[in-house]
């Protein structure tokens, strides 16, 4: 399987601004001494050199990962301003069959697909599956007038879109890989989904607030998370916002820590960033929860920030 992010933000787009921009040309120049400028292997070497807050981005779009499966099946997970992303410079199949896994409805996890350039396609096929009954009159009332332009409305796309009504914790299986839904604490839900292909796990649990209850390794449901090789998550705050926020469908970066080390989880990735969060503040909640790890975990978990353009093979 491979994972592929497109979108990592939270909440809505946040592309780099112009103080942020100066601020990490300022650092490269602060940085730079005569000897890097010698000749082209010195001035690669200084720039491998550079932190990854300064050379590179996080990224600003809205969620949407890809996966394709070992047989070349092309899944994603929401449609945040990623999908557009995706549309315009990812691999495509070459039988135009997209299937797209919706964690829930709200707009950041929507706003791209009125720009998957590839639905207006007639010979696209689309398979949408949600754990909401009312999927489809959601997803027709986001590109509808006066909100969008006609010629891109609904009425152009639903002939190539089939959808699927999931059943939290019930197990199916999509071209050999099994697939699961559970339930998760976010204003007016949100579903995770685990994918396991040649017995290894991924999950994908965005928007979430880490509850008590979670975190009770006793309840059958929760084996859901167990034993994940790769689990990407809500970590959109630090541990005092998740305190000062309370029921706005978040977690903390701790949290998160403290949950997949209880499950066993080999690889964990940072989910959902706050859109106020900068590069470096970013790369600092990264630092901040491998030193927590480190020192309150015996486990072999590792923790990483998800990147708009990273790749993942599992």
């Amino acid at each position: 399987m491979q994972i592929r992010f497109w979108g990592v933000r939270g909440s809505l787009p946040t592309p780099l601004t112009s103080d942020q921009i100066q601020a990490k040309i300022i650092s490269v120049v602060s940085k730079i001494t005569p000897k890097d400028l010698v000749d082209d292997e010195s001035r690669m070497r200084f720039i491998s050199s550079l932190p990854p807050s300064v050379f590179g981005t996080v990224g600003g779009n809205t969620a949407c990962v890809e996966l394709e499966f070992n047989n070349g099946t092309k899944v994603l997970l929401d449609c945040g301003s990623g999908l557009r992303a995706y549309s315009q410079n990812g691999r495509h199949p070459e039988n135009k069959v997209y299937h797209i896994f919706l964690s829930h409805y709200h707009w950041d996890h929507l706003q791209g697909f009125p720009f998957f350039g590839q639905s207006y396609d007639p010979e696209t096929q689309i398979h949408i599956y949600s754990n909401f009954p009312d999927g489809e009159k959601y997803l027709s009332r986001q590109s509808s007038l006066p909100y969008f332009p006609e010629n891109g409305c609904w009425k152009s796309v639903k002939k190539q879109i089939t959808f699927h009504l999931l059943n939290e914790g019930e197990e199916f299986e999509l071209e050999g890989v099994k697939i699961n839904s559970h339930k998760m604490k976010h204003p007016g839900d949100s579903y995770a989904f685990s994918f396991v292909e040649n017995g290894k796990k991924f999950i994908y649990c965005t928007d979430t607030e880490l509850q008590l209850k979670d975190f009770d390794i006793k309840l059958p449901e929760n084996q859901f998370f167990k034993d994940a090789d790769i689990l990407v998550l809500d970590s959109q705050y630090t541990n005092l916002e998740a305190i000062e926020k309370e029921n706005w469908g978040h977690s903390s970066f701790g949290n998160a820590i403290d949950f997949a080390t209880l499950y066993n989880v080999k690889n964990l990735y940072f989910f959902h960033h706050e859109p106020t969060y900068d590069d470096r503040k970013l790369f600092s909640i990264l630092e901040a929860g491998r030193l927590y790890k480190t020192y309150n975990s015996k486990s072999n978990l590792s923790v990483y920030l998800a990147q708009e353009g990273k790749e993942i093979e599992l």
